[in-house]
């Protein structure tokens, strides 16, 4: 398998491992979609890291496999890996991207799905598709000018540049830029300091910023108050308050 979940103290990472440079092709992506949707649903998954190993996070599509199609194949594929990786930014759980080497093209795509991304020092990322007359596929137009703003998205995508570290940190591409030895330590222990908060509180806070950015204010502050309201059946919610009533801040223990 190029894809693995590996599942350790409430964290699952999930792992591409297609040397040497996890290049996206499609049984990845459709492993992909499969662990995504798997790490959604078990209970013993409360937070997810997307790993790549020490050198690489994943360069890109499979170009050699992508030249082969032509129109209609692309037609019939495109659904699909875009599937994909919208299942990664579907889990209903905080998600880590942990990005060292490259990160291009579907790689920073699909980086683009997590809610944080922590960045080796020697990490590129980038969106190159237009150097081979193309445009990002999985997801690229889209998350990355939500993310970054559309000057900036069209900055990258127009010339197909690689950014490094520093400057991904400086436009909001990446969180975090750390020594690349420490990349995955920090992504783990980030995602275990979320694994152990309120699991229905902690996706509710998702899909209300997720689905408020697809809407208008009042729409967003309608998703929000729901989510809000409906907390308040929950024993994490008595938990959290009783905590904090008889102990103080910040030492509630959640299930």
């Amino acid at each position: 398998m190029t894809v693995h979940l590996e599942v350790a103290d409430g964290v699952g990472t999930i792992r591409l491992d297609r040397p040497p440079m996890n290049a996206l092709d499609v049984a990845t992506q459709d492993r992909l979609r499969e662990l995504a949707e798997e790490a959604g649903r078990r209970d013993d998954v409360r937070a997810v890291v997307l790993w790549g190993g020490e050198k690489v996070f994943a360069a890109g599509a499979d170009i050699k496999e992508m030249q082969a199609m032509d129109h209609a194949a692309m037609v019939l594929r495109s659904k699909a890996l875009q599937d994909s990786f919208t299942a990664v930014a579907r889990i209903p759980k905080p998600v880590v991207a942990a990005l060292t080497g490259y990160a291009l093209g579907g790689g920073c795509e699909l980086a683009l799905c997590a809610d944080f991304r922590i960045a080796a020092e020697n990490a590129k990322l980038g969106q190159p598709e237009i150097l081979l007359g193309l445009i990002p596929g999985a997801g690229g137009t889209q998350r990355l000018a939500r993310l970054v703003g559309p000057s900036k998205a069209k900055d990258l995508i127009f010339t197909g540049r690689h950014v490094k570290a520093e400057e991904a940190l400086a436009i909001g591409l990446v969180d975090r830029v750390v020594p690349a030895d420490e990349v995955y330590a920090q992504a783990h222990a980030w995602a275990a300091r979320l694994a152990a908060g309120p699991a229905l509180a902690l996706r509710s806070a998702k899909e209300s910023v997720d689905a408020g950015l697809e809407t208008d204010i009042d729409t967003g502050l309608t998703i929000e108050r729901n989510w809000f309201a409906g907390l308040f059946a929950t024993e994490d919610r008595q938990i959290g308050m009783r905590s904090f009533v008889e102990e103080g801040p910040g030492k509630a223990k959640f299930l």
